[in-house]
C-alpha cells in the first residue's frame, strides 16, 4: 500500500487553549490500522504557534524535527530544538513545543500506546 502526500488526510487542530493552530498530515490514512499507533503525522506550526504543555498517560510521544526551530519543554526544562532533533515523552511525563523561528516548524509526531 502507498499514498502520496497529497492523498493523505489533512487536519487543522486548535491547541489546548483554543487559540493556536497546528496543521497535521496523517501518515496512517489507510484502511488497515495498527492499534498501538495513536498518531503518526507530519505536524506544522507557524511562527509563534505552539503545542501547550500536556502530560501523556498510557502512551509515549516522539517528535523528529524536520525544519525550523523552537523551544521544547521536557517536563518544564526548556531546550532549543531544530532540524535533526529527536524528543521522547514517555507515559506519565509532559511536554510542549513552541515555534520561535520565522519559518514554519515541521516535525513528525508519533504516539504509541503502551
Amino acid at each position: 500500500m502507498y499514498k502520496f502526500k497529497e492523498q493523505l488526510k489533512k487536519e487543522t487542530r486548535l491547541n489546548y487553549d483554543g487559540k493556536e493552530r497546528m496543521y497535521l498530515t496523517h501518515f496512517t490514512d489507510f484502511d488497515i490500522k495498527n492499534e498501538k499507533v495513536k498518531m503518526f503525522s507530519l505536524v506544522e506550526l507557524n511562527p509563534g504557534e505552539e503545542i501547550g504543555f500536556h502530560i501523556h498517560e498510557g502512551e509515549s510521544e516522539t517528535y523528529y524535527i524536520i525544519s525550523g526551530k523552537g523551544i521544547y519543554s521536557d517536563n518544564g526544562k526548556e531546550i532549543e530544538v531544530s532540524s535533526g532533533a529527536v524528543t521522547l515523552t514517555p507515559s506519565g511525563e509532559g511536554h510542549a513545543l513552541k515555534n520561535t523561528g520565522d519559518k514554519t516548524l515541521q516535525f513528525i509526531a508519533l504516539i504509541v500506546l503502551d
